[in-house]
């Protein structure tokens, strides 16, 4: 079974600054109306997917990790790497800031820490993301944060839909009002609140900061500059590159009519963002629509078609997605 397409069912979570567009959006039924992040690729125990169909359907993504390594060709590793999520931001996400693997594992269990990237699916006009900061050195930083001058600290990018933002461990960074993002990261659930802008949560209380583990997290290097993507033409297909770092890959399919596919990576996490249409591989045809999140695993990752317009998000472990 191992040239099958792999669907997996999300987990959805409330948040304060959710609302309902993975609805509007995806079509999905939603716990509540303040639904903030749909987790749609997960082993992390917070909230993990569930094989939706087929011979492995019932188990968890990481019960599908630990027991069938051979559709990823991982070996030993000892957890599934990457984490997939959408983010319905109706208000201000809190300032904040991810660790790296290294103050991690030393102060939080072993864990790993967080690199992310971020792909605008839809904002609204004006539309603005923390990226970064405008501070020299820690003490000129830490005394903007004493003092509350958050407007003079925080460095504000306008957005539009197709943007994409590499957000590494250490970058001072949040998500801006009226915003429908897809995110890939490690799998970690990692974040140190800096600022929460004095708002209070369902019981009238403020949200728990985390300013001691922020500032030993902060880093001083300006924001990663922003590439245009690496563009490929294959028939059937337009692929552009927008991310490629030391943890993950990240790339935007265009499919029309028949794509025939032929990516390097050991396996591929897609997210299908726009259309629909069939995949096809030895083991046969497989539907597939807006809204839906897929594992191509290893053996069918490496040669398979698509048929019918379509949009992907497309994640992968380190070693690149290149197509012959």
């Amino acid at each position: 079974m191992t040239q099958v397409p792999i669907f997996l069912q999300p987990t959805f979570h409330e948040r304060i600054w959710g609302g309902d567009a993975l609805q509007h959006y995806f079509g999905y039924t939603l716990p509540s109306g303040r639904t903030g992040e749909c987790w749609a690729i997960s082993a992390h125990p917070k909230g993990e997917s569930i094989v939706r169909e087929g011979s492995y359907a019932g188990l968890t993504l990481g019960q599908l990790w630990s027991q069938h390594p051979y559709l990823f060709g991982h070996g030993e590793a000892e957890r599934f790497p990457l984490l997939i999520k959408l983010i319905d931001a109706q208000d201000d996400l809190s300032v904040q800031v991810h660790p790296d693997d290294a103050y991690a594992a030393r102060y939080e269990g072993g864990q790993a820490g967080k690199t992310e990237a971020w792909y605008v699916l839809a904002c609204r006009e004006g539309a603005e993301i923390v990226y970064g900061h405008a501070c020299q050195s820690l003490d000129e930083f830490k005394e903007l944060v004493a003092a509350g001058k958050w407007k003079q600290l925080l460095r504000r990018v306008p957005v539009k839909p197709g943007d994409c933002f590499e957000v590494p461990s250490g970058l001072v960074h949040a998500l801006g009002t009226g915003m429908l993002v897809y995110e890939v990261q490690q799998n970690s659930d990692l974040t140190y609140r800096l600022y929460d802008y004095d708002r209070l949560d369902a019981n009238g209380q403020r949200r728990e900061l985390h300013l001691e583990q922020a500032l030993a997290n902060i880093s001083l290097l300006p924001p990663p500059a922003r590439q245009l993507p690496r563009k490929t033409q294959v028939p059937g297909a337009r692929i552009e590159t927008l991310v490629e770092n030391r943890y993950f890959g990240l790339q935007k399919w265009t499919l029309q009519a028949v794509a025939h596919l032929t990516p390097t990576a050991s396996y591929l996490l897609v997210s299908v963002i726009a259309g629909q249409g069939q995949i096809q591989t030895s083991a046969g045809s497989f539907s597939f629509q807006r809204g839906d999140h897929l594992i191509i695993p290893r053996d069918a990752a490496q040669q398979f078609s698509v048929q019918g317009n379509s949009e992907w998000l497309v994640a992968y472990p380190p070693l690149a997605a290149q197509l012959s």
